[in-house]
């Protein structure tokens, strides 16, 4: 079955243009318009790129015979970086997605620093480009979160608790008067309450930690940081049944169920 992306690709080459959103950021609609010959091309590659293994160097190929043709395509330099993202070949992938920004910020450029928050641990170049995309798109979001939520998280791993802390529960606050405390992600919670912890503000983190688990009652994370926020404060007794609901929650598979990183947030303290 042939991927639509490929197929509406295939269309706007044939037809040589492409619909910019806004005159401010970088896109392809100034490019010239194909030739025939090579819109024909262009869609064979497409084909081809189409019916090769995604991580094949057959299919960055047929994708680097279109981009010769046609370089300003933005959707093909992030298909070109995606098989390497999937691969942790990330020195690799940038490039590509640095190109398709090139071509497209208004599309890529939070993606990139989605990326590199997420994926890559870049986290100063991160904030500068969710802080570069916030002022080309707004105070907008990228894969289910606000640009704060990523920043919030790249000054945690940063050490920069304080902001961390800040940027989250502007998150909560943000959503809880847009929809109600039920719809604030319960991540949100759960950094705010890392973040407090490392600032050695455990009553606030225990709270936070409850409110992520309001939300999310089986978080084996929440519960382990809640438990050590709990010893850390001499209650062993209470945080001893917390800490085993944790490890069988944990052995049920309730764990962070996104792209989220978590080794690298367990407190210094």
């Amino acid at each position: 079955m042939r991927y639509l992306f490929f197929t509406l690709l295939a269309i706007l080459l044939c037809i040589g243009t492409s619909v910019a959103e806004n005159k401010n950021y970088p896109t392809a609609q100034n490019h010239p318009p194909l030739s025939i010959a090579d819109s024909i091309a262009c869609k064979r590659y497409l084909d081809s790129a189409d019916n090769s293994l995604l991580f094949s160097i057959r299919r960055q190929l047929y994708l680097d015979s279109v981009l010769q043709i046609a370089p300003w395509e933005a959707g093909l330099w992030q298909q070109k970086s995606m098989p390497l993202l999937k691969q942790r070949k990330y020195e690799l992938a940038m490039p590509y997605l640095d190109s398709a920004v090139k071509y497209n910020a208004h599309k890529y450029l939070d993606y990139r620093a989605f990326i590199k928050c997420i994926f890559a641990k870049s986290y100063k170049d991160a904030i500068t480009d969710f802080n570069t995309a916030r002022t080309l798109l707004g105070n907008s979001g990228v894969m289910d979160h606000p640009y704060d939520f990523y920043v919030g998280l790249c000054y945690l791993q940063l050490n920069n608790f304080d902001s961390c802390s800040y940027l989250m529960q502007k998150c909560i606050d943000e959503q809880t008067r847009k929809n109600g405390p039920s719809w604030v992600h319960p991540m949100n919670w759960f950094y705010l309450g890392i973040a407090q912890e490392e600032q050695l503000q455990y009553e606030k983190a225990i709270a936070s930690f409850d409110s992520c688990l309001k939300l999310y009652p089986n978080f084996c994370d929440a519960k382990y940081y809640k438990a050590d926020c709990l010893a850390k404060t001499g209650r062993l007794t209470e945080a001893k049944p917390i800490m085993q609901q944790a490890l069988s929650d944990f052995r049920n598979g309730y764990t962070i169920n996104e792209d989220m990183p978590f080794t690298n947030c367990i407190p210094t303290r």
